[in-house]
């Protein structure tokens, strides 16, 4: 097909859209009216022969071989004169496009009267009786009628063939429906996939052998000598194209076997497209490819080009009144659609084709209407071609597209046994896969878009593979999209492994504290060196010089080392704690002044949660000592004081009895060595303190104590032995001579009278100031230094 410039192609759409019936008279006056008469092969040699004549035969050859360009020529001669009248003195190519519209415009109303007159003459002398003198040929009715009915016996033939084939064909759709009907949740995409291309592949099968059929009535049982006429080539060629392409159709819009209907649209709607769709191949294929060029070659170019704009014209309207009819229909359908999609991306699409698609399809039968009009010889089959592959591509990119789809929606399922071993498989893998399925489904889009664009030949993709360009863009592409699947499957498959070896069920046991904080930070690191390779390796696959940029990051990390200098501490401590091993993730520790159990530790920092449950982040810069309380055992330390008046034998045996219960007691497996009595530490104010020494498994020495202390309460207890509380004893002081001044002191009876120490008869005197036995607190009867015993 001819490439036009858009202001000429722009110019020829809208003259046609305006006087479509003139397009016909505008060729006919273009073309030479010697074509009409032309010379027999006989005359033609012998005028050749003839130096006098030969010029002429060349320049009227010439003239023919310039038919396709005589629009163009014509528009250009058009903007010449207009340049040439201008006052302004433009050139032609200043000649603005609505200027040399209407100046063709005019010329073409100027004409009007001569260009019908040139249509009815033909028509005229296609019917007239021609003189026996008159030159060329005369119109013989009963070869006519021969003609005729010979080419409706081939169409007969041909459509009977079809028939009967597609009858035959019938059980196996049938069959192929209900077996696509029985849809299981996990295979119904795929079980209407594999049905719809056996059935594709049958209807194909069924077109060809009825062209097939075809071609044997035309050639040996109407044909001359099994030769087989043109017309009946033309036919068959056009039966096998439209066919074919309404095969294409019966794919997406099935409406005899709902389990063949690639598109999710009710039957009552499929029937309707499928039939809207096909009348339409139907009427313009046959017409332009049958009718028109037999009209031209056996009776008139004028009234074929004429024949041809005419279908063409009804063709558009019927499309258009179609469209127009169902725009609000087909946009609710779209819009609803739209609202139970569950992605944004298809919700978007769906909006935006249900406001605009009776745009995009009256701009589909405007172009194929004025591309027909203009190239009437061409434009036909390749529109058949490009809107045949059209449907192919986009069938097949919404078939892909849906299966994808599905399977983004579907969650991944593991076994228990998988989930057990690799708790977090299961979800990165429902993390990873739908993402990677959406990137899939985006480029199939655009591979998509490319491949209809190829075949409206708006973009030639052949001849872009090809260049050194898109075989790059295509390699690297490819490239990139395997490097981030390695990538992927690497940090699934490593993290996975780290898992099971930090998972207690997977098997090998509960791993170590330094096992835990090791791989957790050995995960961190091999998290942040992929995502880091990944990105240069991408970088220097797209062209990216990656030299500079490391260099750069080298000279950037520098100048943020010194200017985060305590960062760059922070790391360095943590590096050699860890190399140290000087305390793992569950560790009871001591950081910085906090003391409580390590959760997690990182390279920079670690987390400690303490008594109360605050977590403290503590910085490495900041740690001095690290105490940990878990390294390979545990001691409890226990202080226990007697009164002086005890005996310390009796206590130490009372001790030990007190520890062989503790080894009964569900606590005995925490013990790792006999008791362990230092003996006696301090003799108190109070009591005699006797230390002793328990060894426990690393972790436990705190419940162990709380447990023995328990039990040394309740064997003291039992053998009587005290735990003192602290005691006072108080001096009123003495006289030289040794005297002692009386003790002022009041006695609370148990009447609630007060009996005076120093009253001569003793008797119990009532104080007004005497408190009652709710007054009395007893903080009032301790001494300053009273201490609470434990």
């Amino acid at each position: 097909m001819p490439t036009l410039r858009l202001d000429t192609w722009l110019s020829r759409w809208l003259l046609l859209c305006l006087l479509f019936v003139m397009a016909p008279a505008v060729a006919q006056q273009s073309t030479p009216a010697a074509d009409a008469d032309a010379p027999a092969y006989s005359t033609l040699a012998d005028m050749l022969e003839n130096e006098k004549t030969r010029q002429t035969i060349i320049d009227q050859l010439r003239a023919q071989a310039a038919q396709e360009n005589t629009l163009d020529a014509a528009g250009a001669s058009s903007a010449a004169a207009i340049a040439d009248d201008a006052p302004s003195d433009q050139t032609a190519a200043e000649v603005s496009f609505p200027r040399r519209l209407a100046d063709a415009t005019s010329h073409i109303a100027a004409n009007l009267g001569g260009q019908l007159k040139s249509l009815s003459a033909a028509l005229v002398g296609l019917f007239s009786t021609r003189d026996a003198g008159a030159s060329g040929p005369s119109f013989d009715t009963g070869t006519f009628l021969i003609a005729t009915l010979n080419f409706a016996l081939v169409v007969i033939g041909a459509f009977v063939a079809l028939f009967v084939l597609r009858r035959l064909a019938s059980p196996l759709f049938g069959k192929l429906g209900q077996w696509s009907s029985q849809r299981a949740e996990k295979s119904a995409l795929l079980r209407t996939v594999v049905a719809v291309v056996l059935a594709a592949l049958v209807d194909i099968v069924v077109v060809v052998l009825a062209y097939v059929a075809g071609n044997l009535l035309a050639t040996f049982a109407i044909g001359e000598a099994g030769n087989m006429a043109t017309r009946f080539s033309l036919f068959l060629n056009a039966f096998l194209m439209i066919e074919l392409f309404k095969a294409a159709l019966r794919m997406l819009f099935s409406s005899h076997y709902e389990g063949l209907r690639l598109m999710p649209i009710a039957s009552p709607q499929a029937s309707y497209c499928n039939r809207f769709l096909a009348r339409l191949a139907g009427f313009i294929g046959y017409g332009m490819l049958v009718v028109v060029p037999i009209i031209n070659f056996n009776l008139s170019p004028a009234l074929g080009q004429g024949l041809g704009t005419l279908i063409m014209l009804l063709a558009l309207i019927y499309a258009t009144t179609v469209i127009l009819k169902h725009r609000v229909t087909l946009r609710d359908v779209l819009m609803q659609r739209a609202e139970n999609a569950d992605m944004s991306a298809s919700r978007f699409a769906l909006r935006l084709l249900g406001r605009i698609w009776h745009v995009l399809a009256l701009a589909y039968a405007l172009v194929v209407f004025a591309v027909t009009v203009l190239h009437p010889e061409t434009a036909l089959p390749y529109v058949l071609l490009a809107t045949l592959k059209t449907v192919i591509t986009v069938g097949i990119g919404m078939l892909v597209s849906g299966v994808l789809t599905q399977l983004i929606g579907r969650r991944i399922r593991l076994s228990g046994d998988i989930q057990r071993r690799l708790p977090l498989l299961e979800t990165r893998l429902n993390a990873y896969v739908p993402t990677a399925l959406k990137v899939i489904r985006a480029i199939i889009l655009i591979v998509v878009a490319m491949f209809v664009l190829s075949a409206w030949q708006v973009f030639d993709l052949a001849a872009w593979y090809a260049s050194e360009a898109g075989a790059n863009t295509v390699g690297t592409t490819l490239n990139v999209i395997i490097i981030l699947l390695v990538a992927i499957a690497a940090w699934i498959g490593l993290a996975s492994l780290i898992e099971h070896r930090l998972n207690a069920d997977a098997g090998t046991g509960e791993p170590s504290a330094r096992a835990k904080t090791l791989l957790s930070l050995f995960r961190n690191a091999l998290a942040i060196a992929l995502i880091t390779m990944t990105a240069m390796i991408i970088l220097a696959e797209i062209g990216i010089n990656i030299g500079p940029l490391i260099a750069g990051a080298g000279v950037l990390g520098l100048a943020i080392g010194f200017g985060s200098q305590k960062l760059v501490q922070d790391v360095i401590t943590g590096v050699f704690i860890q190399l140290e091993n000087a305390m793992n993730t569950g560790d009871v520790v001591t950081v910085g002044g906090t003391t409580g159990t390590a959760e997690r530790i990182s390279i920079r920092s670690v987390g400690i949660r303490d008594l109360s449950g605050t977590y403290h982040i503590v910085p490495f810069s900041s740690v001095d000592t690290v105490s940990n309380y878990m390294r390979e055992f545990g001691n409890h330390v226990g202080e226990y004081g007697i009164a002086y008046r005890e005996s310390i034998d009796d206590a130490i045996e009372q001790l030990q009895v007190a520890f062989d219960a503790l080894k009964e007691s569900e606590h005995g497996h925490k013990l790792l060595e006999p008791l362990s009595v230092a003996g006696v530490t301090a003799l108190a104010d109070s009591s005699v303190n006797i230390r002793v020494i328990i060894k426990t498994t690393p972790g436990d020495q705190w419940a162990v104590g709380r447990a023995y202390n328990r039990l040394v309460k309740l064997y003291f207890d039992a053998a009587g032995i005290e735990i003192p509380f602290p005691h006072t004893t108080l001096y009123f002081g003495q006289e030289k001579d040794g005297s002692a001044p009386p003790a002022n002191l009041r006695i609370l009876s148990q009447k609630g009278e007060v009996v005076d120490s120093q009253s001569p008869s003793g008797n119990a005197s009532p104080s007004p100031d005497a408190p009652s036995d709710e007054n009395i607190n007893p903080e009032h009867t301790k001494p300053d230094n009273d201490e609470t015993p434990n």
